[in-house]
């Protein structure tokens, strides 16, 4: 992807520019990304919080427990509650980014899909991708994929 990666939130009162490639792209299934999406699963850019710049506008936050079992700080627009990313509060060095808000998406492809225990039935799962039941470590997940 060309640097830096440019966004905004559905309305535009929010933007954002992400200044490093992204770790990972991840199709979640599970039960939150299903509500979040409106759809079968949600896609998610893993990257360094401190790639991340909120160029303008305000965000508001909230908490909810996660299928893990831990934490996700959800940080969405105030105006038209757009989510944006999330942030697990015992990791805040790696954001999740929701990529729909990108100015250009057309480059986006998942590189694994997670939660697959909670797929809705219909969803044909990729043959040629890393497919997990649960939640991954991430850490564990880089280091047996070579993923840069």
């Amino acid at each position: 992807m060309e640097l830096p990666i440019t966004g905004t939130c559905q309305c535009g009162e929010v933007s954002y520019a992400i200044s490093a490639d992204p770790m990972i792209t991840i199709a979640c299934h599970c039960q939150d990304c299903q509500k979040l999406s409106a759809s079968a699963f949600s896609l998610t850019i893993v990257i360094a919080a401190d790639s991340f710049e909120l160029k303008s506008g305000e965000l508001k936050v909230f908490e909810r427990p996660t299928d893990a079992g831990g934490t996700a700080a959800c940080y969405f627009c105030p105006t038209c509650g757009n989510r944006l990313y999330h942030v697990n509060p015992e990791n805040p060095c790696i954001y999740r980014l929701k990529p729909g808000g990108l100015d250009d998406t057309s480059q986006i492809q998942p590189q694994a899909h997670v939660w697959t225990s909670r797929a809705q039935s219909w969803v044909k799962l990729p043959d040629d991708l890393p497919v997990f039941e649960t939640q991954p470590d991430l850490n564990e997940f880089f280091a047996s994929q070579q993923v840069d």
